[in-house]
């Protein structure tokens, strides 16, 4: 079994390292209840799952300015302090959600505004903390590093939303924002307990320290002549891009599988479930040579699961149900489950591949890069998948199911064209990890 089971070595071998994953575990499922209750909130005030999807951009915005810069500072200064100062402004604009919902303001703009500071923020502390890892476990503990903490961001996102719903249902808005401030303090402990992680910088001379925008262009340029760092940022990009329909969700529980609320919250855990049961079982991952082929497999199959949940949709069609539609529930549970398992191994392996194929000096320029990639791409397919929806409005009877269904087919269709031009990806070796 502990061949099977995930591999727990880093926890108990690395006490900072553990500090630092209990705290991330408990405000990650905070950020997730967040999301889930600002998604809720702008469904209640404006009923347009576009007005949903364009928290996408409102997100992706200050994440591609601040993932990119923050990258820069990351790998120049003290990574502990500069996670610690961008958690203490995610922290703050939590609490300013918190206490416009207590005070009873209700403003669409206002919640976009406190997304932007949020995502802002976890711009630079996202790749900060990703870039503190390889510097306090071994190279070879890297896959259970990644293993564990996936596991935590799954288990966030499988309990987080539907704890968010349960609590905006029962409670109101205040008490949903309330939590995550609190459950992220947490985090907030857990980077000032870490020792200082001062950076290596043998790319420049001593004293003069690469920074700013020069610095970012200078892990572009480091990027532009890696090809397979380059396919793990591609690959996700195709999928989260063309084949995340969260945004959806508030409207397909209200039109088409019933349930309100709590349905949302399900639909979003379901993904989350698939990713927990894969990762729990992650222990034959660090036996996985040819790395790459798998993330190129398990796009694919993700691509295809999604694609079948809106197959799943069309079936069942828009009828506005009073109640929960059982069959079409559980179908689409199923595949968004599926979705999960898939995600959960490109997940694991994208994040060693960068972490093993980049040097020190240059792994928070990078780190951003794929902070930006990664939590960019999932922002950007909301706004996508909420336009395909509209747009599809006039020429399918159920755009939702369609938005879907030609979603999953884009992804499928983008990692043929991208395995196409980069044929050598699929040979990636983890023994001898080539950038």
């Amino acid at each position: 079994m502990s061949r099977i089971l995930i591999d727990t070595t880093p926890l108990r071998e690395c006490p900072p390292f553990r500090r630092l994953w209990m705290g991330q575990s408990l405000a990650a499922i905070g950020a997730q209840l967040t999301t889930m209750a600002v998604a809720l909130e702008i469904h209640d005030l404006t009923k347009d799952p576009f007005m949903v999807g364009l928290v996408g951009v409102f997100a992706l915005v200050p994440l591609m300015i601040m993932g990119l810069y923050g990258g820069s500072l990351i790998d120049n200064f003290d990574r502990r302090k500069v996670a610690l100062v961008a958690a203490t402004i995610q922290w703050s604009a939590t609490l300013g959600l918190a206490l416009a919902a207590w005070l009873g303001f209700e403003n669409v703009w206002f919640l976009y505004a406190m997304v932007f500071v949020q995502y802002g923020a976890n711009g630079v502390n996202a790749p900060a903390r990703s870039a503190i890892i390889p510097r306090l476990v071994k190279r070879a503990q890297l896959p259970a590093a990644n293993a564990l903490n996936s596991t935590t961001w799954t288990v966030a996102l499988m309990i987080g939303p539907l704890i968010g719903a349960v609590l905006v249902a029962s409670f109101g808005y205040k008490v949903a924002y309330s939590v995550d401030a609190l459950t992220f303090t947490a985090a907030l402990y857990a980077l000032f307990r870490l020792p200082s992680i001062l950076p290596m910088r043998s790319d420049v001379s001593p004293g003069q320290p690469l920074r700013g925008w020069a610095s970012v262009l200078d892990g572009f340029r480091f990027l532009t002549t890696r090809k397979n760092l380059r396919m793990t940022f591609f690959l996700d990009l195709a999928a989260m891009v063309f084949a995340f329909p969260i945004a959806l969700f508030p409207a397909i529980a209200d039109d088409i599988l019933g349930g309100g609320k709590v349905t949302v919250g399900w639909l979003t855990s379901f993904t989350a479930m698939g990713m927990v049961v894969t990762l729990l079982l992650s222990g034959p991952l660090a036996r996985v040579r040819r790395q790459g082929l798998v993330v190129t497999i398990t796009v694919v199959g993700w691509g295809l699961s999604i694609a079948g949940f809106g197959v799943v949709l069309m079936v069942a069609g828009t009828t506005n149900p009073t109640s929960v539609i059982w069959w079409a529930f559980v179908a689409s549970g199923l595949c968004l489950f599926a979705a999960g398992c898939f995600d959960a191994v490109s997940s694991v392996f994208r994040n060693v591949i960068l972490q093993a194929a980049t040097p020190d000096e240059l792994r928070g320029r990078l780190q951003g890069i794929f902070t930006v990639t990664v939590a960019g791409g999932p922002n950007l397919g909301r706004t996508v998948s909420g336009g395909m929806a509209k747009g599809f409005a006039g020429v399918s009877p159920v755009p939702l199911g369609l938005a879907a269904l030609v979603g999953g087919g884009l992804c499928v269709l983008a990692v043929g064209v991208l395995s196409k031009i980069t044929p050598g990806f699929r040979q990636y070796d983890a023994e001898n990890p080539e950038p």
